[in-house]
């Protein structure tokens, strides 16, 4: 059995590494580190397979990683688009978002790898979009959703 090591790359190294890749035309692979995708994305669990993007395709829903500042970056949803800007939020956030410009965009997720699994759930397939429109759609009490999940599903019955 091959023996698992991580390694803890500062963004600052590890993200322009990932940009480089994706203008090559290969797609990047890599956990998720933060819980502002949560509750479908969490922390060190599950992984993001990104790929690079034609930005004038980009579209409310899209899970982009993008550089908001100098060296700041976020694996957010788009949830809207103005010509040039995109507001972008996290799943897990409820008030915050971020902005950036269609040239500030890395990558598009095309996948994550949930609980360990061996096959990706695709952004393109059906599971992903419908709960994507349903999480959009609850965005006015995912407040209250959010704050159940953390509370008590996260207290009573997270894996040991």
């Amino acid at each position: 059995m091959m023996e698992h090591r991580h390694l803890l790359i500062d963004n600052s190294v590890f993200i322009p590494q990932i940009r480089e890749l994706l203008r090559e035309g290969h797609t990047a692979r890599f956990k998720v580190r933060g819980w502002s995708m949560r509750v479908f994305v969490e922390h060190d669990r599950d992984e993001v397979l990104l790929a690079q993007c034609d930005t004038t395709q980009l579209k409310i829903g899209d899970v982009v990683l993008a550089e908001i500042a100098p060296l700041v970056y976020v694996l957010h949803r788009i949830i809207n688009v103005q010509s040039d800007l995109l507001t972008l939020q996290g799943d897990g956030n409820v008030g915050m978002t971020e902005h950036c410009r269609r040239s500030e965009v890395i990558g598009i997720a095309q996948g994550f790898y949930r609980k360990g699994s061996r096959k990706p759930d695709l952004t393109s397939g059906l599971k992903w979009r419908i709960y994507s429109q349903i999480w959009l759609s609850l965005t006015p009490i995912r407040r209250y959703i959010l704050f159940i999940y953390r509370r008590l599903w996260l207290r009573f019955f997270r894996p040991i």
